[in-house]
């Protein structure tokens, strides 16, 4: 315990002379001691200005368990369990202003006749949260019911069925929340303008027969797959004005999707397809800190050229039976703190100013 604290370093200012006195000796330990503990509860025990749930890619299915395209293990049914036991200890906190979903609450495998039954039981159990929870549509959603639907059903604030919005848990604090299926082959009607745009783009990046396959694409065009998506240019500039107005007002963003934005956090397959431009917007300014999605099952993590923090995190769906992938975030005024569960990796995101 003592040495955790740094009694041996704080001990070595113990001089010769103090030694003198036994008494003045024990009142210099204590001092250590006492010294040491503040010092430790300064740094890792002050008060985060507000803290959040997270959890992402639950992809609930009342199916057998399977496999992805990679081979690795999903468990269907169990990844509910998982949502369950992610909102008691959220409750259990106590201290949590809101819960994030990062999309994909269902799987694409899950009976469609059963579709709408399987995502209003998943956010049944996210309204046993003790407050908001905020959502972001993921291609899984959108394999099972329109974007339309599933915006009404999750309870996003939209125009134009958009998924798209802000929102500021404090007032040093900003949330972006992108819809990073704004351009998308799926969820929109099949002769919709951002569904036309999408399906341009795919011919044109990927020449295989199944859009979803990556053969032959090399490095980051890898990412131009249909599961994947873009944001459209009126998203684009609405995120402009959401940054230069929180420059204005001393804002600090953190920014929320589903599909990752930087290569150094995913693999190529999973990323936005126009993350550079998304990047472009983000790095005109300094006020975004770190961008957090999902998608990309495995997590990953990154610090950008400009300090900004990219954190994937690490799917509820793969998780096996008595395991875990949710946690919490404490927002602090100079990082963001993420205390992972089980299989969810804790990441300290400081901000370099």
């Amino acid at each position: 315990f003592l040495p955790d604290l740094g009694f041996e370093t704080a001990m070595a200012e113990v001089t010769i002379e103090s030694m003198c006195s036994w008494t003045a000796l024990m009142e210099r330990v204590l001092v250590c001691i006492m010294t040491c503990i503040n010092g430790l509860v300064t740094s890792h025990g002050k008060r985060p200005l507000f803290s959040f749930g997270v959890i992402s890619d639950v992809q609930y299915a009342d199916i057998p368990d399977g496999h992805s395209f990679l081979g690795v293990p999903r468990y269907y049914r169990h990844s509910i369990l998982v949502l369950q036991r992610a909102v008691k200890k959220w409750n259990d906190q106590k201290n949590l202003k809101f819960a994030v979903n990062f999309g994909d609450i269902v799987d694409g495998f899950c009976p469609k006749e059963e579709s709408l039954q399987s995502v209003q039981r998943v956010t049944k159990e996210l309204e046993k949260f003790n407050g908001p929870v905020y959502h972001m549509i993921g291609n899984h959603c959108l394999y099972n019911l329109p974007r339309s639907t599933l915006i009404s059903l999750l309870g996003m604030p939209s125009a134009e069925d958009r998924a798209y919005y802000d929102f500021s848990p404090s007032p040093e604090y900003r949330i972006a929340v992108l819809d990073t299926y704004d351009i998308s082959a799926i969820g929109w009607p099949r002769d919709h303008p951002n569904a036309l745009a999408a399906r341009k783009l795919l011919e044109e990046k990927n020449p295989n027969v199944d859009k979803n396959s990556p053969k032959g694409l090399v490095g980051l065009d890898r990412r131009f797959l249909m599961f994947n998506g873009a944001v459209g240019e009126e998203q684009l500039q609405w995120l402009d004005g959401i940054l230069q107005d929180s420059t204005k007002n001393d804002q600090k963003v953190i920014i929320f999707c589903h599909l990752p934005l930087h290569p150094g956090a995913a693999t190529s397959e999973a990323l936005l397809w126009n993350y550079d431009e998304v990047l472009d917007v983000i790095h005109k300014y300094k006020c975004v800190k770190a961008c957090i999605a999902g998608h990309d099952h495995k997590g990953g993590y990154s610090i950008d050229s400009f300090g900004v923090h990219h954190r994937v995190l690490e799917a509820a769906l793969e998780c096996p039976p008595g395991t875990d992938a949710y946690g919490h975030v404490d927002v602090y005024h100079d990082k963001l703190s993420l205390s992972g569960t089980d299989r969810m990796e804790n990441t300290d995101m400081v901000f370099a100013s």
